[in-house]
């Protein structure tokens, strides 16, 4: 099973943080992949990834309307989105993973 991971943020980080998250890793596991989603919220970082979700990894979404940490994800794909169309449009956003739209992460 490909793994999908994820950073959900907003700048309340509150709701839209999370509902994007949740959004994320149910849509992702319709379509059959591990999904983790590490949120950025009010209370701080939850669900933090791990080098090693980082390196199995298959793609990377920033669902974020805040700044997040990239560095991380160098050389990884990577698909940067709102956290809105995450909320909105999550299954559009799974799709365009699938359909290839991730660029790698190389700033």
């Amino acid at each position: 099973m490909e793994k999908l991971i994820g950073v959900a943020a907003c700048p309340a980080g509150i709701a839209h943080t999370y509902i994007a998250a949740e959004t994320l890793i149910k849509m992702g596991r319709k379509y059959g992949y591990e999904v983790k989603i590490e949120t950025n919220g009010a209370g701080g970082v939850e669900n933090r990834l791990t080098r090693e979700d980082i390196q199995q990894a298959a793609a990377v979404i920033i669902a974020a309307d805040t700044r997040v940490e990239l560095e991380r994800f160098r050389g990884k794909l990577v698909l940067f989105v709102s956290s809105k169309d995450a909320i909105h449009r999550g299954e559009k956003v799974i799709q365009m993973v699938r359909d290839g739209a991730a660029t790698i992460y190389n700033p």
